[in-house]
């Protein structure tokens, strides 16, 4: 009985551990989001080929961002920057870059130089 008992014990404690460490760190996040910025930081920004406009990821829900990079990751998702910029990323950097993400205010389009909304 003792053994079963120890046996739970353990079982609890590493999953709380599992939790506490995929738990995204928006300060670690914040140093990590220097690849993302260069897309993701310009108001208005499109993507050249294919012509696509740029999400805006602040305010994005942080399971939502980790999902997508994961899915770059493992090239369920088509886009070849964003495969290779994922391809780097540990689960911990996925966690980190959706804490900050989501933790920043959604920003509202900004119209471009055509002074049309995008």
């Amino acid at each position: 009985m003792q053994t079963l008992l120890r046996s739970i014990a353990l079982v609890l404690a590493l999953g709380y551990v599992a939790t506490a460490h995929s738990a995204g760190d928006p300060a670690a996040g914040a140093r990590k989001n220097g690849m993302c910025q260069g897309c993701h930081g310009i108001p208005g920004y499109r993507h050249v080929y294919p012509d696509y406009r740029v999400p805006r990821l602040g305010g994005q829900h942080a399971q939502y961002i980790v999902n997508a990079l994961q899915e770059y990751k493992s090239k369920a998702r088509s886009n070849t920057t964003m495969q290779a910029i994922a391809a780097g990323l540990s689960d911990q950097d996925m966690q980190d870059l959706a804490a900050y993400y989501s933790a920043k205010p959604a920003k509202a389009a900004v119209a471009p130089a055509g002074g049309t909304k995008p």
